[in-house]
């Protein structure tokens, strides 16, 4: 099948993009002999009951063969899958509003509420960390659940890394933009050309996407739309904002009501976007966005440190004209942190996107701008003051 790329193979071409490719890949039909656990299929989408996965986990046999179902899901089907009754206490989810009405109204008392990145929806950036430090028997209540732990060892394996983000959207909000997530979709189509091929492919290896739905929510209330079969173009990343794609996206995606407890995981390649809400309640659910433990360096380094000592020699020479842009570029890339995450984002909000500033943009502001090296050492402190959960 053709494949959207040069010559090389080694990156993408624009040029090359191609929606019918896509379109057939998305034509796709879930089978349901490929997920023998699974109660059914709605809409090519996999569902799990949950009391049947609570009666294989803790069996490792029984349990391997249902990591290969949702690995299989995740990766050559159709990208996601539910599982009902994720959570059969649901005392726990209540327990868990209480809380985050709580941590809502702290941080609108404090004028600390900024919405999400796509509108001016309610957002709790690290609901987890917020609400452990609140409530930590409900925090062991919560997220002590071997359903979300089987699920996140499946496309991650052992070691990874929770972090969790709370969403409320009001009564009107109106659907997201058709996207692909963190961590390519939070960057610019410019940024995205730089990675190559493989990268692109890998990234969505990386991360698993998830939520628990915290209240009833049928079809009105606006649930995720899903586009099956999406997460397998090799180029989604270069396409998503494309328009023909886009069209494509809102005349195919699919839609399924959720019940307070239930829990969906996808991988985060899968074109999806929120819904809009045409009901009169609330629509509450707690993001899970589930990190590999492999986003590590092997060495601990103190690039704001490494960035005040270099500063001064590096400012000289642009004063000077003796760099050529690309060699600012370059020494940059090798003393700075170039990654805006992980951060804090109530503290440190995306800036023109989805992602904040990061401290190789912030050094080469302050070049740009020839700040004297004092300035710069008060924008590091603050940069990293701002990064802190």
């Amino acid at each position: 099948m053709h494949s959207p790329q040069g010559k090389s193979g080694a990156y993408f071409d624009p040029s090359e993009i191609d929606i019918k490719h896509f379109q057939e890949i998305c034509q796709q039909v879930t089978q349901q002999a490929d997920y023998p656990h699974a109660e059914q299929l709605l809409d090519n989408i996999v569902i799990y009951s949950g009391e049947v996965i609570r009666g294989i986990i803790g069996d490792a046999d029984q349990e391997k063969k249902l990591k290969e179902e949702y690995i299989h899901c995740l990766k050559e089907g159709p990208g996601v899958f539910v599982i009902k009754d994720a959570y059969v206490n649901i005392s726990v989810i209540d327990r868990c509003n209480e809380v985050f009405r709580t941590i809502v109204a702290q941080e609108k008392s404090l004028n600390q509420n900024k919405g999400d990145h796509f509108g001016d929806n309610e957002r709790i950036w690290n609901s987890l960390q917020k609400t452990c430090l609140i409530d930590p028997e409900l925090f062991l209540d919560y997220y002590g659940n071997s359903i979300l732990s089987s699920a996140c060892e499946a496309w991650l394996g052992p070691h990874y890394r929770m972090t969790a983000q709370m969403n409320n959207v009001r009564p009107g909000n109106k659907a997201q933009e058709a996207h692909r997530d963190y961590h390519l979709g939070f960057q610019s189509r410019q940024t995205i050309s730089r990675y190559p091929t493989h990268a692109q492919i890998m990234s969505q290896f990386l991360t698993l996407q998830g939520a628990v739905a915290h209240c009833d929510m049928p079809i009105e209330m606006g649930p995720t739309l899903f586009l099956p079969f999406s997460q397998q173009y090799p180029a989604g990343y270069m396409a998503f904002r494309r328009p023909d794609f886009a069209e494509f996206f809102a005349n195919n995606k699919v839609q399924i009501p959720f019940a307070k407890g239930d829990a969906v995981f996808f991988n985060p390649a899968l074109f999806h976007a929120g819904g809009s809400n045409s009901s009169d309640k609330d629509r509450v659910a707690n993001l899970l966005q589930v990190s590999s433990v492999f986003g590590r360096t092997m060495e601990t380094i103190d690039n704001d440190a490494m960035v005040e000592a270099v500063y001064p020699a590096l400012l000289a020479r642009v004063v000077a004209d003796t760099l050529s842009e690309r060699e600012i570029r370059d020494m940059i890339a090798a003393v700075a942190e170039g990654y805006s995450f992980p951060t804090n984002l109530d503290s440190d909000p995306p800036v023109g996107g989805n992602a904040p500033e990061s401290g190789q943009q912030l050094l080469h502001r302050a070049i740009s701008e020839q700040w004297p090296i004092e300035q710069l050492k008060i924008a590091i402190a603050d940069y990293a003051t701002r990064q802190q959960a």
